[in-house]
C-alpha cells in the first residue's frame, strides 16, 4: 500500500507539474502575440469644424485640390484644410482629392468625415511600390518618404475627367480664397506657381552634375528660376501628354546612378520645368517658414501681402508649439489647429 501510496503521490506531482507548465506555456504563447502583432498608429482625435455654406454668389463650378494623406502630418492637413474653408467665397464648391498609403485607408477616412462632415472628399490609395526602388537617400528623412513623390503620379491617379488641379503641401495655411489662384491664366504651360528667378542653382545639384557636360546641357537657355513643389497649379491634362510622369523618373533614375541632386522630389521639377512655368504672385507661398533642412531654425515673414503661409523646412508649427518653444510666426498657424488634446477634453 506504501509504495501503491507513493506512486499516486508522485502521480499527482507529475500531473500538477505538467499542468503548470502548460498554463506558463500558453500564457507565454499570448503575450508573444501580443507583442509582435503589428498595429495601426494611433491618430490623433480632432474637433469637428462648423458647417461652411456657399454665399448666394456662387456657381457650380469645382475647384479641385489634391493633398497627401500622412499620419505623421495628419494634423497639419486638418489645419490646411479648415483654413481652406474658412477663407472660401464658395467653401462647398472645393473638391478634395487626396492621397494615401492603403492600410491607413479607412482610419483616415473617419477621421476626415468626423471632422469635416460636409466635406466633398475622396481618398485615393497610392503605391509605394511605384517609387520605392527610385529614391535616393536626402538630406532630411521626411524627404524620402513614397508619399513624398506622389505628387508626381498625381495626373495618373485622380478622374480624367478633372483637367486642372492645385497641389498643396500638408504643413501650410491658406488666408485668401482660393479660387483666386484657382483661375491662374495658365498661357500654355503646364505648371503655375511662385517662382523666383534669382536662384544658385549649385546649391540644388552635385559636383556629378555640374562635371558632366551631357547632363548640365538640360539647363542651357533656361533662367535659373527656383519654385516650391508644395503650391502648384496643374494642367492635368498637358502633365498627361505631355508624359511628365515618366519624365521625372528618368531624372530619378539618374538620381540613382549619379547622385545628381541632395534634396528629395524638387530637384526634377526644377530641371524639367525651371523657367518654363506661369509665375504667380509670391503671396501664393510664403514658404521656408519652417526654416532650413538640417536645425528648423525659427524665420521671421518675407514683406509684402500674404495669402498663403507655409511651414517647408525642418520645423513644423505643431511640433514647436507642443514642445512649448515655438516661432513667432507658427502662432499664425495655431488657430487653425483642430486637435483635441486630452487637456481639451478635460476642458469640455
Amino acid at each position: 500500500m506504501a509504495s501503491r501510496s507513493l506512486s499516486y503521490t508522485q502521480l499527482l506531482g507529475l500531473l500538477s507539474f505538467i499542468l503548470l507548465l502548460f498554463t506558463t506555456s500558453s500564457t507565454a504563447v499570448r503575450v508573444g502575440v501580443i507583442l509582435h502583432k503589428p498595429s495601426a498608429p494611433t491618430l490623433p482625435v480632432f474637433r469637428e469644424a462648423p458647417a461652411f455654406r456657399n454665399g448666394d454668389q456662387c456657381e457650380a463650378d469645382k475647384i479641385h485640390i489634391a493633398m497627401t494623406l500622412d499620419t505623421n502630418y495628419l494634423r497639419g492637413t486638418m489645419a490646411a484644410v479648415l483654413s481652406l474653408l474658412q477663407h472660401s467665397t464658395c467653401p462647398e464648391n472645393l473638391s478634395f482629392h487626396f492621397l494615401s498609403l492603403a492600410h491607413f485607408e479607412n482610419d483616415l477616412f473617419s477621421s476626415i468625415k468626423s471632422t469635416f462632415p460636409y466635406l466633398n472628399f475622396k481618398i485615393y490609395t497610392f503605391d509605394p511600390n511605384l517609387v520605392r526602388s527610385k529614391i535616393s537617400k536626402s538630406i532630411r528623412q521626411a524627404l524620402d518618404q513614397p508619399l513624398n513623390y506622389a505628387r508626381i503620379y498625381l495626373a495618373d491617379i485622380i478622374p480624367t475627367s478633372v483637367d486642372r488641379i492645385i497641389y498643396l503641401d500638408s504643413d501650410l495655411v491658406v488666408v485668401d480664397d482660393i479660387e483666386k489662384l484657382w483661375h491662374v491664366e495658365m498661357e500654355g504651360k503646364v505648371v503655375a506657381a511662385p517662382e523666383y528667378c534669382h536662384a544658385n542653382f549649385t546649391y540644388y545639384f552635385t559636383k556629378a552634375f555640374w562635371s558632366d557636360p551631357e547632363l548640365v546641357k538640360v539647363l542651357e537657355g533656361k533662367r535659373p528660376c527656383y519654385f516650391n513643389t508644395g503650391v502648384m497649379v496643374v494642367d492635368v491634362g498637358k502633365w498627361r501628354r505631355g508624359m511628365y510622369t515618366q519624365k521625372v523618373e528618368e531624372w530619378m533614375t539618374v538620381q540613382k546612378q549619379k547622385r545628381i541632386y541632395h534634396l528629395g522630389s524638387l530637384p526634377p521639377f526644377l530641371l524639367i520645368f525651371a523657367g518654363d512655368i506661369k509665375a504667380v504672385d509670391h503671396r501664393w507661398n510664403q514658404h521656408g517658414l519652417g526654416g532650413d533642412n538640417f536645425e528648423g531654425k525659427c524665420r521671421t515673414l518675407h514683406p509684402g501681402p500674404i495669402s498663403l503661409l507655409h511651414w517647408s523646412g525642418k520645423g513644423k508649427p505643431w511640433l514647436r508649439l507642443d514642445s512649448r518653444k515655438p516661432c513667432i510666426v507658427d502662432h499664425l498657424w495655431a488657430p487653425y489647429d483642430l486637435y483635441r488634446s486630452s487637456r481639451h477634453s478635460l476642458e469640455e
